[in-house]
């Protein structure tokens, strides 16, 4: 059944939101919209038994992130969170060594009438990085609608902008989008990932940006991987590598998303001639974008690990996938969960169900609350393949996985 599409019109629905009335918010939405609690689950991250515990007020919505699940996956109006539009604080996320107050409070005062000027483009680009480290360790599901108002109050700004100012506020606005756009994707939302895509890409050409261009066909690459679609993976990687003004780390990346396409293809050779290739870049690297603080060669042997799954070469893949892992910090709980799933899977191809079994149940709490759909998903998967061999370990991941669903 489609969503009525005014249906944050209803005033009992409005008025629920306004008093913090989830249980209410849930069944109204519900019934105005006729969906069932399981499609409402799938809207918000929660499981059909969760909804039916909030609507019948056997659970009460106290934790920040459940209440953002409702918030983003509902589309619930911003006026309707806290007062009208205007007067809605920034959102930001303060968290001791990860995000900082003050850069947040030179937003504002720069929204708020204070001259756009030098230090003030800085302070948003801190800000900013603050949040994509943030994103590792929340996941997206949080940090979606405080990032989407922060790029709202950035982009507010540009009527004030003029000459060098002006290319660095285009160039600022990009680097929102981009990682808007991935937030998007991370969240398997394609339509919305691929518009942020292209209003960054927009962007960064308006701006002589080269490096966040092809960083966003790079991204590009990564969502046609994502959906299987090796042979687009492979054209938009090499556009990507090709782009005038990327940066060697970029280059990398966007080769290395040309290999993967080819190994999603089964083309071993022109997968392991690209992946070397990518390899000896990110080596000799020297530079890299705000964007791509995370990239090495720990993140390098990760994504060679799941090459070498596609090619269905199991043990390899597990000690590519182990390398790489060992590299990353505590913080990157959502990559951690990832690559930590794709482990799983290389140990359940290659019949090693206890080593499956270890290393899916290490990463099932990170999958579960940062890591959906994608971790959340190859999980499944893998409890599938050792079901399917008839190992029993495979019940002792299903039922970890309902425990959490």
């Amino acid at each position: 059944m489609e969503q009525d599409l005014d249906v944050w019109t209803h005033p009992e629905l409005r008025a629920a939101v306004v008093a913090g009335n989830w249980p209410v918010v849930l069944k109204k939405w519900r019934t105005i919209t006729r969906s069932s609690q399981s499609r409402l689950g799938a809207l918000i991250g929660l499981a059909q038994p969760d909804v039916s515990a909030i609507e019948n007020r056997r659970r009460e919505v106290t934790s920040i992130e459940v209440r953002q699940r409702i918030v983003t996956g509902l589309g619930i109006p911003p006026e309707l969170l806290g007062g009208g539009r205007d007067e809605l604080p920034l959102p930001s996320l303060v968290l001791p060594g990860v995000v900082a107050e003050p850069e947040t409070d030179r937003l504002l005062k720069a929204r708020s009438g204070m001259r756009l000027d030098t230090g003030a483009l800085e302070a948003m680009e801190r800000l900013l990085a603050e949040h994509r480290r943030a994103e590792d360790t929340l996941g997206s599901r949080v940090m979606n609608t405080v990032v989407a108002a922060q790029f709202e109050a950035v982009a507010g700004l540009y009527s004030q902008a003029r000459g060098p100012l002006a290319d660095r506020l285009v160039k600022l606005l990009a680097e929102y989008a981009q990682f808007l756009a991935w937030m998007a994707q991370d969240q398997d939302n394609a339509p919305v990932a691929l518009g942020w895509f292209d209003r960054s890409y927009d962007w960064a050409l308006e701006s002589g940006y080269g490096d966040m261009a092809a960083t966003t066909m790079s991204m590009k690459a990564h969502l046609a991987w994502s959906h299987g679609n090796g042979r687009r993976c492979v054209r938009l990687g090499e556009a990507a590598a090709a782009t005038v003004g990327a940066t060697d780390a970029t280059r990398a990346m966007a080769v290395q998303m040309a290999g993967r396409g080819h190994a999603l293809n089964g083309e071993a050779d022109a997968a392991y001639r690209r992946l070397d290739e990518a390899r000896q870049i990110i080596t000799d690297a020297t530079d890299a974008p705000p964007w791509l603080y995370f990239y090495g060669e720990s993140w390098f042997a990760a994504q060679r690990g799941m090459a070498e799954l596609h090619l269905k070469h199991w043990r390899i893949a597990a000690e590519h996938l182990v390398a790489g892992l060992g590299g990353f910090a505590s913080t990157y709980r959502r990559d951690r969960a990832w690559y930590g799933a794709c482990l799983a899977h290389a140990y359940a191809g290659g019949g090693e169900v206890e080593a499956a079994l270890e290393a899916a149940l290490d990463v099932v709490g990170d999958a579960s609350e940062v890591g959906r759909p994608h971790a959340w998903g190859e999980l499944h998967t893998v409890a599938a393949l050792l079901l399917r061999s008839g190992a029993a370990q495979g019940r002792v991941l299903v039922e970890a996985l309902a425990a959490l669903d």
